[in-house]
């Protein structure tokens, strides 16, 4: 692996940015560029913690490197504050496509809790249909450069907040506006969810699908509770998984382990893991484990056959890209572009899409890698 002058990470000579790839577990608020939340305080009238983009970036890394799920999340607060608006939330997506477009990615699903925008008036309908637009801004601009990407909405709603039951109700409306899943997210600990096994209930019987963060600031029981009262077809990074997992012998190269009942499952039905990196460093998600990359449980997950899939979470939170997330997990385990492919393979056959554009992004990726 090496680094070009440009910047960019190169594995057997081919540029890993140039390569397709599949984002499922993407925070549009995460996401936001650092200029762009300066100049929107300005316009808005807003105070920030910094004067300038790379000082805020400076106080959102001390936030984020906490170990802390909930430190972690207090980095939002300036960037919540200037997205209230419907340009706002129009200029950050069509901004977030053109970002994508940038590393490479060639579908992407982008999840955000419309409850945290209506602070300025909006109706959380009103945001969903400014964030639409910027997509498709951003899809079409995209198009005119001769890229290819698509962009599709999951809506999360906060746990403890007083708007679950209607950002599910509005992603279930919503579905034929870009609109394919609903996610929870939030202080986890504490907030499992059978806390919402009636919201979670009414999703099943509209066959909308559900992922659920869980894995990341609890441990196996929130796991548990995510798949049988939240009927999840996906785990929001699900990295504590491997707590489930005992390692019971080792001989030579090959390591013995035993599955818990819900590691197996995980398992053996291919539930796709949203594994972030560098975000499951920053808040304390592998603490059990290390404090380094390489301590991630990422390849004993990978080696054992779960569907594991490549995310970065929060982009401007971690400093980071997709690109740069395979990077580092390259760096770690040694990985080589077959495995990179495994990786967004994993994750197209994931993605909340018909199996008609499932099939046609698998064999976009395939082409893309074969070249």
């Amino acid at each position: 692996m090496s680094i070009d002058a440009h910047g960019d990470v190169r594995i057997d000579g081919v540029s890993l940015r140039s390569l397709p790839k599949v984002s499922l577990h993407d925070h549009l608020d995460g996401a936001i560029r650092p200029e762009t939340v300066v100049e929107l305080a300005a316009e808005a009238g807003i105070e920030l913690p910094a004067a300038d983009a790379d000082g805020l970036v400076a106080w959102m890394l001390q936030r984020t490197q906490s170990g802390s799920l909930e430190e972690y999340l207090t980095a939002f607060e300036p960037v919540l504050a200037v997205l209230q608006t419907r340009e706002a939330l129009t200029r950050v997506a069509r901004e977030y496509v053109e970002d994508l477009v940038a590393d490479g990615v060639v579908y992407g699903e982008v999840r955000w809790a419309p409850e945290l925008h209506i602070a300025g008036g909006l109706s959380m309908a009103e945001a969903v249909d400014a964030v639409q637009d910027g997509l498709e801004q951003g899809e079409d601009d995209a198009d005119d450069n001769d890229a290819e990407i698509r962009v599709s909405q999951i809506l999360s709603a906060i746990r403890g907040g007083a708007y679950v039951r209607e950002v599910a109700e509005l992603a279930v409306a919503s579905r034929d506006s870009g609109v394919v899943a609903f996610d929870i997210a939030g202080a986890e600990d504490g907030n499992p969810a059978s806390e919402y096994a009636d919201v979670f209930t009414y999703l099943a019987g509209e066959f909308l699908p559900v992922t659920v963060h869980a894995g990341e600031g609890a441990g196996v029981d929130s796991i548990r509770s995510a798949l049988i009262d939240g009927r999840a077809l996906r785990l929001g990074h699900g990295t504590r998984i491997a707590e489930d997992l005992s390692i019971v012998g080792r001989a030579e190269d090959e390591v013995r382990v035993q599955f818990g009942n819900v590691a197996r499952w995980v398992r053996d039905r291919e539930i796709p893991l949203e594994l972030s990196p560098s975000s499951n460093l920053q808040t304390g998600a592998i603490e059990a484990w290390g404090d380094q990359i390489a301590d991630h449980p990422f390849d004993l997950l990978f080696q054992l056959g779960f569907a594991v899939t490549v995310n970065a979470d929060n982009r401007t939170m971690s400093r980071t890209s997709l690109t740069r997330e395979l990077a580092l997990l390259a760096e770690a385990f040694g990985y080589g572009l077959e495995d990179i492919e495994s990786f967004q393979l994993n994750a197209a056959a994931a993605a909340f899409l018909s199996v008609e554009e499932r099939e046609e992004l698998i064999e976009l990726i395939g082409e893309g890698f074969a070249r």
